[in-house]
């Protein structure tokens, strides 16, 4: 599973942006989150599964 860290997310808005350790970035959406979580901090490490979506590399689930 690939890892990375948290670059920003806005709870507002419901999405923010993960930095993968060897790649580009990837777009997150609070759908991705686990049950209950409702923020992540930047720097935050996390694992993640990962599609390629239309505009580039997305997190499925956190």
């Amino acid at each position: 599973m690939p890892t990375g860290k948290v670059k920003w997310y806005d709870p507002e808005k419901g999405f923010g942006f993960l930095s993968q350790e060897d790649g580009e970035d990837v777009y997150v959406r609070s759908s991705a989150l686990p049950a209950g979580v409702e923020v992540l901090k930047a720097g935050q490490r996390v694992e993640f599964g990962l599609v390629t979506g239309r505009r580039g590399p997305q997190a499925l689930r956190l």
